[in-house]
């Protein structure tokens, strides 16, 4: 007899020890234990979105799960921010309903290029709350299909696997914390499909496929070491920011924001230095800055001060900001926490701006000089 969910089953196995051999190359430049056992936690985090998300996706019977926790982290999480998802059938309609439930901003984009769990190829429509009826009370509702209906329309093509929804929330406190914050949100197909069928080998199967595909997107398969097609925002240069334009887009690149203007770099401090980084927010729905490591994972900002929003952020006598990484606190108000980290990732977002972005200045300073 056939038992192909057992070969599926088997296949996951060997991935995770082919993800294990991987963290040794040279090129993944991870010398010390430390380094593996981040890179371990990481992949146990996709692992644990890969079951929940895509074991059991069923695009006839949609629903959003939420994406991210203070202990499920990848892919650029955020702390302000809540994000859910579901796989779609581009071939069925769907109605969307929710309520903004006092977020700043709210969005649903189509990720191109995902059945079967894939990584997102990149963004196809966007719907922002600005291009959505929203009631009284915050509620809306929204179609989803490849034919136009009045109304709010989020437009599919052959090539749309899934939807990828954002709630963002400018708070003294991370969002994504609060374990009491509710987002109401639903899909259902336009026509209904009637109940699911009992899960047998072939539906565990394509579960575990699934699985697998989405788990060696992010591991095994994703790039090594800087790229030549990165987008301009992201700056080659450690501990310094492009700055470029804002016509720069990012379309192209899967799970981001069409919303967003980002500014992205890595840094690198000694035990005992800081990085100063001046500037201004514009005008904007919303901005935050963000440290990640290495694989787009938020420290732990439970505890820890690893963002900072404008409504965080202590500013200068003329509107301006000072902010400053370090390892340990400098005794300065917007002190972001490196957690020890001597290297990582600044991540910007400034959220539908309607100025340019001003220059993001930075230095590196003795720890004691950054009072």
């Amino acid at each position: 007899m056939s038992d192909r969910s057992g070969l599926a089953w088997e296949k996951l196995v060997g991935l995770m020890g082919e993800i294990e051999r991987d963290w040794w190359r040279e090129a993944k430049a991870m010398p010390e234990p430390d380094d593996r056992a981040e890179a371990r936690l990481f992949a146990l985090n996709a692992l644990q979105h890969a079951l929940e998300f895509w074991s059991q996706a069923d695009p006839a019977r949609p629903w959003f799960y939420r994406w991210f926790s203070p202990t499920k982290k990848l892919l650029g999480d955020n702390p302000d921010a809540i994000y859910y998802g579901t796989v779609i059938d581009p071939d069925r309609d769907y109605v969307i309903r929710g309520n903004l439930a006092g977020a700043a901003y709210t969005s649903f984009t189509v990720e191109q290029g995902t059945a079967g769990g894939a990584m997102s190829g990149g963004l196809g429509a966007t719907l922002n709350d600005d291009e959505i009826d929203v009631r009284a009370d915050g509620s809306y509702q929204l179609h989803v299909g490849q034919s136009p209906r009045p109304g709010a329309w989020l437009a599919l093509t052959p090539e749309s696997g899934s939807i990828t929804t954002r709630h963002y929330f400018e708070w003294h406190r991370p969002a994504a914390a609060d374990p009491t914050l509710n987002v109401p949100l639903a899909i259902e197909p336009a026509v209904d499909p009637g109940p699911p069928a009992r899960p047998d080998d072939e539906a565990c199967a394509q579960g575990l496929e699934r699985v697998i595909a989405f788990l060696r997107s992010v591991t095994v398969d994703w790039p090594d070491g800087p790229r030549g097609d990165m987008p301009a925002w992201s700056s080659p240069e450690p501990n310094r920011f492009t700055n470029p334009p804002l016509d720069e887009g990012n379309r192209a690149l899967g799970y981001a924001a069409a919303d967003n203007a980002y500014r992205s770099a890595l840094y690198r401090l000694g035990p005992d230095e800081a990085l100063e980084i001046r500037g201004r927010f514009p005008q904007c729905r919303f901005a935050n800055v963000v440290l990640n490591n290495r694989f787009i994972q938020t420290p732990p900002y439970r505890h820890r001060r690893v963002s900072l929003n404008r409504r965080q952020t202590v500013l200068e006598p003329d509107g301006s900001f000072r902010m400053v990484l370090a390892h340990r606190d400098p005794g300065v108000p917007n002190w972001l926490d490196t957690a020890g980290a001597p290297t990582g990732t600044i991540f910007w977002r400034y959220l539908l701006p309607t100025e340019q972005p001003g220059k993001l200045e930075t230095r590196v300073l003795a720890l004691d000089a950054a009072l």
